[in-house]
């Protein structure tokens, strides 16, 4: 047993962040420069409970942003989030081996700038917890994983999917790429952003991490009643990753795919009912379009919005994703920083999924200076294909676009003390919506979408 109790540390690098072995440095304490929780050890009690497998963080996020150019709209926003998670080691609190608990909790504030951009596709992930302009607190995670071996593993509870995302260079919105065309396939945008759930995890090598979970497709972050989990079906999401070490520089590849059962609205609508799919389906990771199109519709079509015929409904979805990131620079003996480059592609069913496919590509970097070993940098392209079967009458009669979404975003995180970040962001994006709604006291009109500049600054503090 105590062997099996040494050899989980090494899971931390490895497993599903859900719940499992954090990362406890010899002291919390030291000058405020070097210390890497900005409240230090609280006068020894943090470094006594990280010995025993207690670890509370408490994570201020702050992401303003201003559309300098132009989108629907220029003009500037503040959107802010407020984390707290525990995570707790059973073995080391002296309970038994291979248990982890971890729950958080997300506080949003503020308003984020998904309308004055104009693009489907956020342009601050982190604006998308609790919900898009949903200034409230939520129960983002709350898991336990049990370890049954150094290679096999069980989790259930409520689980935050974003931290299934995190990828060496992209799907880390609070140091890495805002946009959600980089957190996640678009092709996964009907995966809740927190749901109950369980899965399974394989290490059968170091290099290899197999993992599925069921989850409740029809979960949010806000909804915490069990009871009503998994009324609407089931969606599996399984992925594995194989570690690589070509000329001994650090890469992965990785294969995903998600499928529910859930019943959904399909795509292809009586046009009656075109009003009826935009105000019912969700899509956790679009930023909730549904309203905007919606008042196109109302203000254009009013005679639409009475459905006469009953809706098209589906409930098989599908999508599958591929991913690889690649150092092609490190320095010697260090496997945690240097230059490489990555890729992912996904595709999906085009119905009743909205996105057909989607690729990202791009260059990212970790502690390229060796007097800035904290920093990081990243480069990269997003394009988000639109299916065929999403709203054609729409397309049609008003040239609305809702083909494709292109996003070019390039980020620099520098580290102010270790507990403390500062990043400069630009993002272009050239919105799938090529026209959008101008509300007036005359009357309301359609107005072209231009390409969107946005500047962002993201702060970023542990407490």
């Amino acid at each position: 047993m105590r062997m099996f109790a040494l050899g989980l540390p090494s899971l931390a690098a490895t497993a599903p962040a859900l719940a499992q072995p954090v990362e406890v440095p010899p002291t919390w304490g030291g000058d405020f420069w070097s210390r890497t929780r900005a409240t230090g050890s609280w006068g020894g009690v943090r470094d006594e409970l990280g010995k025993k497998g207690v670890v509370f963080d408490a994570d201020l996020l702050l992401t303003p942003q201003d559309v300098v150019s132009g989108g629907r709209s220029t003009g500037a926003e503040f959107w802010g989030n407020a984390d707290l998670t525990l995570n707790i080691d059973t073995g080391k609190l002296g309970l038994w081996p291979g248990g982890f608990f971890k729950l958080s909790s997300d506080s949003g504030f503020g308003t984020n700038a998904y309308s004055n951009s104009g693009a489907i596709v956020p342009v601050n992930s982190a604006a998308l917890i609790p919900a898009p302009n949903d200034r409230t607190t939520a129960l983002m995670n709350a898991t336990f994983m049990q370890f049954l071996s150094t290679k096999f593993g069980l989790f259930l509870g409520k689980i935050n999917t974003l931290d299934l995302a995190k990828q060496e260079f992209y799907g880390d919105y609070s140091t890495q790429f805002q946009n959600t065309a980089f957190l996640t396939p678009m092709t996964l945008q009907q995966v809740p952003l927190s749901a109950f759930g369980g899965g399974v995890i394989g290490l059968p090598t170091e290099d290899i991490i197999l993992s599925v979970v069921a989850l409740d497709p029809s979960g949010t972050p806000t909804s915490n009643d069990l009871g009503n989990a998994f009324k609407d079906g089931a969606m599996a999401v399984g992925s594995g990753q194989v570690t690589i070490k070509p000329f001994g520089l650090v890469g992965h590849q990785s294969l995903g795919f998600s499928w529910s059962d859930k019943e959904r609205l399909s795509l292809n609508q009586d046009r009656t009912n075109i009003a009826r799919f935009l105000l019912t389906e969700k899509f956790p990771r679009l930023g909730n379009p549904g309203p905007i199109l919606e008042r196109i519709l109302a203000r254009f079509f009013p005679g639409l919005l009475v459905p006469v015929q009953p809706a098209n409904r589906t409930s098989r979805t599908w999508s599958a994703n591929y991913s690889f990131d690649q150092y092609f620079w490190q320095p010697e003996g260090d496997s945690k920083h240097g230059m490489g480059a990555f890729f992912e592609f996904g595709a999906s069913d085009g119905n009743p999924n909205p996105i057909k496919y989607a690729f990202i590509v791009g260059i990212g970097g970790k502690g390229m200076l060796p007097s800035r070993g904290d920093d990081s940098f990243g480069i990269a392209f997003a394009h988000t294909k639109f299916s065929s079967e999403f709203l054609p009458f729409l397309r049609q009669r008003l040239d609305l676009g809702l083909e494709h979404e292109n996003a070019v975003e390039m980020y620099y995180n520098a580290s102010i003390t270790k507990s403390l970040s500062a990043t400069g962001d630009l993002q272009i994006v050239d919105s799938a919506l090529n026209k959008t709604l101008v509300e007036s006291s005359v009357r309301p009109s359609l107005t072209n979408v231009s390409t969107a500049v946005v500047l962002g600054l993201r702060l970023r503090a542990r407490f």
